[in-house]
């Protein structure tokens, strides 16, 4: 049997499985564990609730069904919100129960996710007054972090430089939202997005305010990553129009992306916007070359949502003969 062919195996099961016409349900297995815990890999003893909820999002927005690890997910990790709004990273103690172990990376980004992932699920939040004070207190801690000088979001109290993908993600918390109010801030968090980051002379995005960064060398992530990034989350203010925007980013990286699997996670957000994008091509040279990954150590959680993505939307692996170099 080709590759394709179980894949198109797969898709056919699921789709029987869950009724002609239902979205096609996210599945975990291996990831989720039975309190709702959901690992960066398979089978795993960590837990970073930033890329729980990368994955679940990305799956929500682009048709997926989500409820089961979602509401399970976010019954495990609100107990564990701190009183200041903000979360932890977790590892498995002696007795394989869930021990805050790292801070997380960044406070703005992980609220924001954490409060869109709120709102994907708005009966829940309506009728759930622990959901709702942690929605509350998660809404305040990220407003705390804004710095009316720049018009952008801090990382943190401590950290106090902002990130260009931060506010990116931030920003999309309130687009998405259609509420007059929640649209006027997401228009004007994008212009002091647009104003502090939009390197002019360059003609590409600094990834933080930091001074230091311009004397770095650039590398896949965050720097590559970053340029990319703004048509990830739908951000209307990139240069030229996003088709020109992702081809332009695909001519000059598109070599380099394909071959992060050999000694890094394979990016496959970067295969969903590719799909997004028309450019099948390209994310079928990801399902070719990333997939043998599935499960390993360089396969996370957000790999697995965007393999399900492409499956249910029929990418298939390139062919022998396509150019994935």
């Amino acid at each position: 049997m080709s590759p394709w062919t179980f894949f198109k195996a797969l898709a056919l099961s699921a789709m029987f499985a869950q009724g002609a016409g239902a979205a096609p349900r996210l599945d975990l297995a291996g990831y989720v564990d039975n309190v709702g815990a959901i690992t960066v890999l398979h089978g795993g003893d960590s837990t970073d609730p930033y890329f729980a909820m990368q994955a679940l999002l990305l799956a929500h927005d682009n048709g997926m069904d989500t409820s089961s690890p979602a509401e399970k997910f976010v019954n495990w990790l609100v107990p564990r919100q701190k009183p200041d709004g903000t979360f932890d990273r977790f590892c498995r103690g002696p007795d394989r129960a869930w021990v805050a172990c790292k801070a997380a990376d960044a406070d703005d980004s992980l609220l924001a996710l954490w409060m869109r992932l709120l709102e994907t699920m708005p009966t829940q939040l309506a009728a759930n007054p622990v959901w709702k004070k942690s929605h509350e207190t998660s809404k305040a801690s990220l407003e705390h972090l804004f710095q009316p000088s720049r018009g952008v979001y801090m990382v943190s109290p401590l950290v106090l430089h902002g990130l260009f993908m931060d506010n990116l993600e931030v920003w999309s918390l309130k687009a998405h939202r259609n509420a007059p109010a929640s649209k006027a801030e997401a228009e004007k968090l994008a212009r002091g997005i647009r104003a502090t980051f939009w390197n002019p002379v360059d003609k590409r995005f600094l990834i933080s305010t930091q001074l230091e960064q311009r004397a770095h060398s650039a590398a896949f992530y965050p720097d590559q990553v970053a340029q990319l990034f703004p048509l990830l989350v739908d951000f209307p203010q990139v240069p030229v129009d996003p088709k020109t925007y992702y081809r332009n980013w695909m001519g000059e990286h598109r070599a380099e992306w394909l071959r992060q699997g050999e000694k890094d996670y394979p990016w496959g957000l970067i295969a969903v916007l590719a799909m997004r994008q028309g450019d099948r091509a390209s994310a079928g040279c990801w399902m070719l070359q990333a997939v043998p990954l599935r499960h390993s150590s360089r396969w996370a959680v957000t790999d697995e949502a965007s393999y399900q993505i492409l499956l249910a939307k029929a990418v298939a692996p390139a062919g022998s003969a396509a150019s994935c170099s």
